[in-house]
């Protein structure tokens, strides 16, 4: 054995120096020595490459042995250098000639044609589904850095204490936000998507958008339509697409021979002044007809654009075969400027080790297009430092170090006693529209304080009252959390108290489940699915003597539990038992005595013209054991798995709900006896190409047996009364009485909105500038004894400013038409 023992010490330490790894590093620069920034570094006929930086610098890891690197960046010509790696890091820097494209090598082939870029955008439209269905999936490798700076910021909105915040240098200029994500990207075609996030990290406060999730940051110009989350509600045409010609003029600035291929530049020029077209170059392949790279634009100028006033896209694709290109890297940058502060950035997506056409596991896609490793969020500095393919720049190595020093001090007992009373410091005028919020120094506990819109309040009923709410909140561990929300309400005209509590119990994040009971006394809408606000029910009743809310009196007390059952399957149950009491009104004062508005009776049911202190009829006290339940079906449910939990996201599909609720009849003295059931079909937004997105629900419904119930028991409707209206919910009405429909028998309603996400105003010199949304819409209702009400309004929209102007029918009778408004309150 000894006489071996040599011999296999040699083989071990030759095993270990083929495995040791060494780093090629340099910096790539142009003819005058500048950086070429986000050159792509790749190995010939491999996809293991990477990105240079900012600065141009860039590293590649990589065993000993002898590789072509080729340097590629749009606009140079591709340079390949041999280059041997041995026993030690090598260094070799670059630099790369400009590109000369020349008509001359083509002028021949396309004589016969004025146009030669039309020609040849026309074999490539006609190949675009070849090249879009080319691979079945694919596995590769990503890592997505993203960076925003503060570029320059006027003096006189810039104190030293922001300076020293943002660690900004003299001319107002620093790094804002930083991020990276490393991430295994999985595909199928269609639309299959699982990512796995292996590590990320972010340092600084985001300011404009971010990409999370490497699917995200795809850019597939084959495809005819996409979107960039955040820029624009409206997706935008890509120069590839089927109908491009009808969008684009395509020039042939000329050809050029990379790496055995032909490759002709073309510029992309849009028909159109305004519009969501791109400008531009793209590169593409002679007889593949297929995208070498691009480089492209949006402007605000052309596009209105939201945060930003422009992005730049630049795309290189490699051939991972002889007849298979995929992306190698992708950069999205931007700059954008707001009351003086100029700011910019960019992200960087490289893509490594792709594997065509993998064969997945049976159920692989679940759903789930995006789990985050339980140890992503903790992965040391020096972890990054072995594993980052673009290098850091010494700026961007500062920061990380400065705001993870930040962060740490942040964590310590002496900054969280500090900072704890200025956290919790109250802002009376944020109070007062959004609430307040308090939490213990590990936010184990918090604290919210309803606003004070909500809290203090008038009505005909009640008189001045006061509605005291608090929530509080706290986290067991994780996956464990429960909250706590007690109310009390006292109407100082009726000297009617009232108290209540909600308790909720998380205890599976993962299955969206949870817990609730509810007990206590309450003065209830008998409208159930809700009408006015306390805040704006107040408003209407002193202003104008509009006292649209009507109250009733209840003692209840309920439990329930909801779980998803599946993916894409929530289920909820729910057992409420009450003593329901009519109520009067008792409070009948004035701020401008209007001699043309009276106050109406607290019966909704009451004839027109009832005095405001009518004491009429509506129903008895009684008691009523309700038992109600619904089933919510969302189809290819997608959802994000993070260690806390998991996260649904919007469907491209409508949602199915079905719900169904019992009065039980004679348990506990109930006096209730009736069955309800109803069906709802609703999609939020559904992108309809260049025109915006579309939104609509539809909902039927009967009491298939209803031998006893009372008005609260009937199905109501979210009408609307008054000037203003809330349109975050596609099932309301502009103009439907509150009360006037509200049904014990079959009914169907149906609401539709459209909203052009500015295609139509973007057109108009001056107000396009104005950046608003145009949106039109219908509603219709019909129940057994109101059939046919319908609605129609067309509206603009910004942010969370809307103004509507619509006309609504009873029958065949015109019945209410005006202007109805949103800013942001409810």
């Amino acid at each position: 054995m000894k006489r071996y023992l040599p011999f296999i010490i040699l083989l071990l330490t030759a095993l270990g120096a083929t495995a040791q790894q060494y780093t090629l590093s340099g910096r790539i620069s142009n003819a005058k020595n500048g950086p070429v920034s986000f050159t792509s570094v790749y190995i010939r006929n491999t996809n293991y490459g990477t990105t240079a930086n900012e600065e141009g610098s860039y590293q590649l890891k990589l065993s000993p042995g002898t590789y072509n690197i080729v340097y590629r960046f749009t606009g140079y010509t591709e340079q390949i250098q041999s280059i041997t790696i041995s026993d030690h890091n090598e260094m070799r820097n670059v630099q790369l000639a400009d590109e000369v494209f020349k008509l001359s090598q083509v002028s021949d082939k396309w004589k016969e044609n004025l146009d030669p870029g039309d020609t040849i955008m026309r074999m490539v439209i006609d190949k675009r589904q070849t090249h879009l269905e080319e691979v079945k999936g694919y596995t590769c490798a990503v890592y997505i850095k993203g960076v925003q700076k503060l570029l320059s910021s006027p003096k006189s909105l810039t104190s030293k204490a922001v300076i020293d915040a943002l660690d900004l240098d003299s001319n107002g200029r620093g790094i804002l936000y930083q991020s990276e994500l490393l991430s295994t990207l999985n595909y199928e075609r269609p639309n299959n998507v699982k990512e796995i996030t292996i590590a990320s990290r972010q340092a600084g406060v985001n300011t404009a958008f971010d990409y999370n999730k490497a699917s995200d940051l795809q850019v597939n110009f084959y495809n005819d339509v996409f979107k960039i989350n955040g820029l624009s509600s409206r997706g935008y045409v890509s120069p590839l697409s089927t109908n491009a010609h009808n969008f684009y003029n395509f020039k042939l600035i000329g050809s050029t021979i990379q790496n055995g291929h032909t490759v002709d530049k073309i510029e992309v020029i849009p028909k159109r002044a305004k519009g969501q077209y791109f400008e531009g170059n793209i590169y593409i392949v002679e007889g593949d007809w297929r995208l070498y790279s691009a480089d492209l634009m949006l402007t605000n100028t052309r596009a209105s654009l939201n945060l930003v006033d422009t992005l730049k896209i630049s795309q290189q694709y490699i051939p991972i075969t002889d007849s298979v290109w995929m992306p190698a890297a992708v950069q999205i940058s931007f700059r954008g400027a707001v009351l003086g502060f100029k700011f910019g950035g960019y992200y960087e997506g490289v893509y490594n080790n792709y594997k065509l056409n993998p064969t997945f596991p049976k159920g692989f896609f679940n759903g789930e297009v995006l789990r985050i490793d339980t140890a992503a969020n903790i992965k040391t500095a020096n972890y990054w430092n072995a594993n980052r393919p673009i290098p850091l720049n010494r700026q961007e190595t500062r920061d990380y170090q400065k705001k993870d020093s930040i962060a740490a001090f942040k964590k310590t007992d002496v900054y969280l006693d500090s900072i704890q009373h200025t956290k919790n410091n109250i802002n009376y005028f944020t109070y007062a529209i959004f609430g307040y919020n308090a939490s213990n120094r590990a936010e184990t506990d918090s604290l919210y304080i309803f606003p004070f819109l909500q809290t203090f309040y008038y009505n005909t009923v009640e008189g001045f009252g006061i509605n005291a709410k608090v929530r509080y909140s706290h986290k067991i561990d994780d996956l464990h959390s429960y909250r706590i929300t007690p109310a009390v309400r006292y109407g100082f005209a009726n000297k009617l108290f009232s108290a209540n509590i909600l308790a909720e119990y998380l205890n599976d994040p993962f299955h969206n489940s949870k817990f609730f009971v509810n007990f206590g006394s309450d003065v209830l809408d008998l409208n159930n699915v809700g009408t006015r606000s306390l805040y704006f029910n107040t408003l209407s009743t002193l202003l104008y003597e509009n006292n649209y809310v009507k109250y009733y009196r209840s003692q209840f007390g309920g439990f329930g539990y909801q779980r998803e059952l599946a993916n894409g399957v929530l289920w909820m149950a729910g057992l409420n038992y009450s003593s329901r009491t009519q109520m009067y009104n008792n409070a009948f004062g004035h701020i401008f005595n209007s001699k043309n508005r009276e106050y109406t009776s607290n019966n909704p049911l009451a004839p027109a013209g009832t005095p405001a202190d009518d004491r009429s009829f509506l129903f008895p006290q009684h008691q009523a054991l309700t038992f109600n339940t619904s089933v919510t079906f969302t189809f290819d449910q997608q959802y994000i798995t993070r260690p806390t939990g998991k996260f649904n996201l919007p469907s491209k599909y409508p949602t199915l709900t079905i719900n169904y609720r019992k009065g039980i009849k004679s348990a506990f003295g109930s006096d209730v006896d009736y069955d309800f059931a109803s069906v709802d079909i609703s999609q939020s937004q559904l992108n309809i190409g260049l025109s915006g997105y579309s939104s609509f629900k539809l909902t039927g419904g009967d009491f298939f047996r209803n031998n006893k119930l009372y008005y609260m028991d009937y199905y109501h409707y979210l009408g609307n009364q008054g000037t203003t209206f809330d349109p975050t919910y596609i099932g309301s009405f502009h103009f439907l009485p509150f009360y006037t429909y509200s049904t014990n028998g079959a009914f169907f309603e149906a609401h539709y909105q459209h909203n052009f996400a500015g295609s139509i105003l973007n057109k108009v010199p001056f107000i396009r500038k104005l950046k608003l949304e145009e949106i039109i819409g219908a509603n219709y209702l019909t129940t057994k004894g109101n059939p046919n009400y319908r609605e129609f309004y067309v509206g603009v929209q910004r942010l969370i400013f809307r103004v509507d102007y619509g006309i609504s029918y009873a029958g065949s009778n015109k019945y209410i038409q005006g202007f109805r408004i949103f800013y942001g309150i409810r």
